[in-house]
C-alpha cells in the first residue's frame, strides 16, 4: 500500500513537473513601444525655443483612434501629435491609457489653445478643446509645466 503511494506522489509530481511553465508577467513590460521619429519646438514670445519634443505621428483615424492606449511609458521629451484634416474643437479622454498625460489643443495657426495638465489614467472623463484645434499634442505628465509652457505660445512642427 505504501509503494502504491509513494508511486501516484512520484506520478502526479512526474507530470506537474513536465507540464507547460508558468508564464511570469515581466516587470519591465512597457506595453506598445512606439518609435518617435518626428520633433516639434514650443515657442516663446520671441519665437526662442522654449524645448523640443521628439513624438509619434498620428494622422490618419486608426491611429488616432489608439493614441497611446497600452503604452505604459515614454521618454521624458516624447509624445504623440494627432493630425485632422480641419479646425474644429476636439475631444479626447483617457480610456484604456494607463499614462499619466499632459494633453495641449493646438489650432491651425499653432497656437495652444488649451492644456489639460496630468490628466488620470483610464478616465472616460472627456476633456474637451474649449476652442477648435488642428492639432493635440500628448506628452507624459508634468511636461507641460516643467517646461513653462502655457496656452498662448506657439509650435513649430
Amino acid at each position: 500500500m505504501l509503494n502504491r503511494l509513494c508511486l501516484i506522489i512520484l506520478s502526479t509530481l512526474l507530470l506537474t513537473a513536465c507540464g507547460e511553465p508558468e508564464k511570469k508577467k515581466d516587470p519591465e513590460d512597457k506595453g506598445r513601444v512606439l518609435e518617435y521619429t518626428n520633433t516639434l519646438s514650443f515657442l516663446n514670445d520671441y519665437g526662442g525655443t522654449v524645448s523640443t519634443l521628439r513624438f509619434v505621428k498620428a494622422d490618419d483615424p486608426s491611429e488616432r483612434n489608439q493614441g497611446l492606449m497600452d503604452v505604459n511609458s515614454m521618454p521624458s521629451d516624447a509624445g504623440m501629435v494627432f493630425y485632422f484634416d480641419t479646425e474644429e474643437p476636439q475631444s479626447f479622454y483617457m480610456m484604456n491609457t494607463p499614462l499619466s498625460l499632459d494633453i495641449m489643443y493646438v489650432n491651425a495657426d499653432s497656437v495652444i489653445v488649451n492644456i489639460y495638465k496630468s490628466t488620470t489614467p483610464f478616465s472616460s472623463k472627456t476633456l474637451p478643446s474649449g476652442k477648435p484645434a488642428k492639432y493635440v499634442i500628448e506628452t507624459n505628465a508634468g511636461y507641460s509645466i516643467s517646461n513653462d509652457i502655457k496656452e498662448g505660445m506657439k509650435v513649430r512642427f
